[in-house]
């Protein structure tokens, strides 16, 4: 599959064609993220298409040993998704899903296994695809603060995203990037590990906040809703009212009212 391709005049145009996939928490929870990951794509020159009945991932099902589902749930996706040109997630637990795992969940399924390969190589969680494959040079968004960043697991460890959400903050005006302890030390959400060891998950997520607490920060920036959801409700509790939990869509689009 290769990007369209437009001649006009002496100059040729090449159009890439992303699929933005969205994810049920950004769909159901804070929407405007995904309409952050938009703005950066087409900032980038992207045709974006978000195709309207796109759902989950099949994580969670997959994740829970319910193969049926998921693997219902994956030929969706694959029926959505696979004549873009690349898919694009805001968050690198949907992305990993779909790239890590797809290949296992077809692997008895050799009629569908190719066509899933061929998607998984062209899956990609945003900022990676924006420094790696849009080669986004700036940014839409400003920031008047100072801002920690925590590197979210399915992210860092499935498709090594570390490096690029770093560089794409170096971008963004008036913010200034100050690392916290532990940054590549997991929230405690862990999906349904939250929900099924929730004291193991709270002490987890105690240490994130001791640790975003001791950088003295404006906001604490990541790349995964579920985590951004279990950092802020473990904040509050705690009587935290102050610091910012932010989606980086949110702040590289400007949209974040740093």
């Amino acid at each position: 599959m290769v990007p369209h391709i437009i001649h006009h005049s002496s100059i040729i145009v090449q159009i890439v064609r992303i699929g933005l996939f969205v994810t049920c928490l950004v769909d159901l929870i804070r929407p405007h993220i995904g309409f952050a990951a938009l703005k950066l794509l087409e900032a980038a020159g992207c045709e974006v298409v978000v195709p309207q009945r796109q759902t989950c991932c099949g994580q969670p099902g997959y994740n829970s040993g319910d193969r049926k589902s998921a693997l219902a749930l994956a030929r969706k996706v694959l029926a959505e998704f696979e004549t873009c040109d690349y898919v694009v997630a805001p968050s690198g637990s949907c992305a990993g899903m779909i790239r890590t795992h797809y290949p296992d969940l077809f692997s008895d399924q050799p009629a569908e296994l190719e066509r899933a390969k061929r998607l998984c190589d062209r899956t990609y969680e945003l900022t990676d695809f924006l420094v790696n494959v849009g080669k986004l040079e700036r940014v839409p968004g400003t920031f008047n603060g100072e801002v920690t960043y925590h590197d979210s697991c399915s992210g860092l460890r499935e498709l090594g995203v570390k490096s690029q959400p770093r560089s794409l903050l170096a971008k963004v005006p008036g913010l200034k990037l100050k690392e916290m302890d532990e940054a590549e030390i997991c929230c405690g959400f862990g999906g349904a590990f939250a929900l099924k060891f929730g004291e193991i998950s709270t002490h987890i997520a105690d240490r994130k906040c001791d640790n975003i607490a001791a950088a003295g920060v404006d906001a604490v920036v990541l790349g995964d809703l579920g985590c951004m959801l279990n950092i802020e409700g473990r904040l509050r509790r705690r009587g935290d009212m102050k610091t910012k939990v932010l989606h980086i869509a949110e702040v590289l689009a400007g949209d974040s009212e740093g």
